[in-house]
């Protein structure tokens, strides 16, 4: 097998293009479409549907996918192992978290775990819909459900608390909520139902029916400066809440928790960057634990 071709039919079918596979590869678009026509002759069949709309696979496609990736996880493998006599990391880490983990716990943090490596790169994404660490969309996942199919590494990462709070000038206007009785005609700042990627979201619905009215809003730290700036009540991350003095937990009795999972793909498990930033996680995590479960023995 021809590793360049590969590696292209590889970019191709992840953007699901040739013009964004030639972006992400810095190549021009002929360059992707010669190499693409070279692999269909190797192989004497088509390996793309090619429409305006885009590349989808063949069902030859679908084949030369699975046995690509394997051939591309050796590759990264053996330059991991050929580099093993060099203490330095490089290359690019991607690791994807929801919003709030990954604003206000990974995002202060892992720019620690890539000072003293200039050649490495660390991306912090928001975790989507859907998403592939097959198809190398995240190297590292940080989940709130376990996943359940696929060649991969999970271990639970931690459990974590939310509960519902409300900004100090918002109850200084509006009057303090001391009971569920308290929520009436106030506004519950909540998911975008049909948005919610997790059914591990779905912890809103318990005041849904008690709150007058309703914002919506896909994002946890959009919620959480909806309510520091006095939009209504929310169930917020405990963890996050407490860096914002202006936040104050109400119903204290109303408390959810949830769990993390650090979810890596079997094949990437042993280079040693990805084992080293898996590592680094899982200490900072474990380092402050106490955050997530506030009020926890």
């Amino acid at each position: 097998m021809n590793w360049d071709h590969a590696r292209i039919f590889l970019a191709v079918a992840r953007a699901g293009q040739m013009l964004g596979a030639a972006q992400r590869l810095n190549v021009d678009h002929a360059t992707v479409t010669r190499r693409i026509n070279a692999l269909e002759a190797d192989l004497g069949a088509r390996v793309f549907e090619r429409r305006t709309t885009g590349c989808t696979l063949t069902a030859v496609g679908e084949r030369f996918l699975a046995v690509a990736e394997r051939v591309e996880s050796e590759m990264i493998r053996a330059r991991s192992d050929l580099g093993n006599a060099d203490l330095k990391l490089e290359g690019t880490i991607r690791i994807g978290a929801p919003d709030a983990l990954g604003t206000y716990f990974l995002a202060p943090r892992l720019p620690r775990f890539a000072a003293p490596h200039p050649d490495l790169v660390v991306q912090l994404v928001p975790l989507p819909r859907t998403f592939s660490l097959s198809k190398r969309e995240a190297d590292i996942a940080i989940t709130i459900e376990r996943p359940s199919e696929g060649r991969l590494f999970v271990r639970r990462l931690t459990d974590y608390s939310l509960s519902v709070y409300a900004s100090r000038a918002y109850l200084e206007e509006s009057g303090p909520i001391a009971c569920e009785a308290d929520l009436k005609d106030r506004t519950l700042i909540t998911y975008v139902q049909d948005l919610a990627y997790s059914p591990g979201l779905d912890y809103m619905s318990a005041l849904v029916e008690l709150c007058g009215r309703r914002f919506e809003c896909a994002s946890a730290v959009g919620q959480l400066e909806a309510v520091r700036a006095g939009g209504g009540v929310a169930i917020l991350h405990d963890y996050a809440a407490a860096a914002h003095g202006d936040l104050l937990p109400v119903l204290p009795h109303v408390r959810f928790e949830r769990a993390y999972w650090l979810v890596v793909h079997a094949d990437m498990r042993d280079l040693r960057r990805i084992s080293q930033m898996e590592d680094f996680i899982v200490d900072a995590v474990r380092g402050e634990r106490v955050s997530f479960l506030p009020g926890r023995a």
